[in-house]
């Protein structure tokens, strides 16, 4: 193994590289330590008066109603109080995308896709719920896909 460290003026957060073989043990041995390093971040969800503690992979995606911003998981539906501005920002790095102009939606969490009328495109996430990506953010979510 080689390893090389860069030093940068002004970098807000490490960054780290691996390159490797695919299905490298010595890789993913490295992988779970660096993940112990990782901030244990979670997003807070109300739901009947109580707020919850949801991790990231449990979202299946977000929305907007009523300038009201909802999180999805299989299980239930909680309201946060962020803007959905404010939860893409959160999300930034992780495996959410917009989808449209009230939605986020988690890559991870898709089932299937099929194109709809008018350039959209529509994804079943795990639970069988449909999501729409609309005409606008469509061309994102195709090259995401290397379409």
């Amino acid at each position: 193994m080689k390893i090389r460290i860069e030093e940068e003026l002004g970098l807000a957060e490490t960054e780290v590289i691996i390159r490797c073989s695919p299905g490298d043990s010595q890789t993913a041995r490295l992988l779970a330590v660096l993940g112990e390093f990782q901030p244990a971040q979670k997003l807070t969800g109300i739901r009947d008066g109580q707020t919850y503690l949801l991790d990231f992979a449990q979202v299946l995606y977000a929305d907007t109603v009523d300038k009201k911003t909802f999180l999805y998981t299989q299980e239930a539906v909680y309201e946060t109080e962020l803007r959905l501005y404010e939860l893409e920002s959160q999300l930034r790095g992780r495996d959410f995308f917009r989808a449209s102009k009230s939605a986020l939606v988690n890559f991870n969490a898709i089932q299937s896709l099929r194109p709809d009328l008018g350039g959209r495109i529509r994804l079943t996430m795990r639970g069988g719920e449909a999501i729409y990506v609309s005409r606008q953010y469509a061309p994102l979510l195709k090259k995401r896909l290397g379409l």
